[in-house]
């Protein structure tokens, strides 16, 4: 398990997460490339299907990066995606599987370093789980 390298599908907001990855870009900030990147007009529009999906089809983890709570674009949608990932999470433990694959994270725009480190943080974690036993 030492050579794994997970696939994590990241559902980034438009306006936070998108500008966060592009600060760090541009800042030159280093973070893993384990992430492929699906972006959505708000976190507010991902649906527990979409994360269950993605880890049917192979992902080893989800994560979804959006505004900071009480500064979404979409005025709570957020606060809904943050309830969708909890439920998701349990949806997962009831089958078996961790719900710890499943991750959710504020990032405001120009946090470009947060948003590597939670990069960082979340191939780690998943890193940890080892592959889903959904992966192919």
């Amino acid at each position: 398990m030492g050579d794994f390298e997970p696939r994590i599908v990241g559902l980034f907001c438009h306006y936070c997460a998108l500008a966060a990855q592009d600060v760090a870009g541009k800042a030159r900030v280093n973070f893993p490339p384990n992430i492929r990147e699906v972006q959505v007009l708000c976190t507010g529009r991902v649906d527990v299907l979409h994360i269950l999906k993605a880890l049917e089809e192979g992902a080893d983890g989800v994560l979804i990066m959006g505004c900071k709570i009480g500064e979404c674009y979409f005025r709570e949608g957020n606060i809904q995606a943050f309830k969708r990932v909890d439920y998701a999470r349990k949806l997962l433990e009831e089958v078996g599987l961790e719900g710890e694959r499943v991750q959710m994270y504020e990032v405001p725009g120009p946090m470009g370093k947060r948003f590597a480190e939670i990069i960082t943080e979340t191939t780690e974690k998943i890193k940890s789980l080892g592959p889903s036993p959904l992966r192919r």
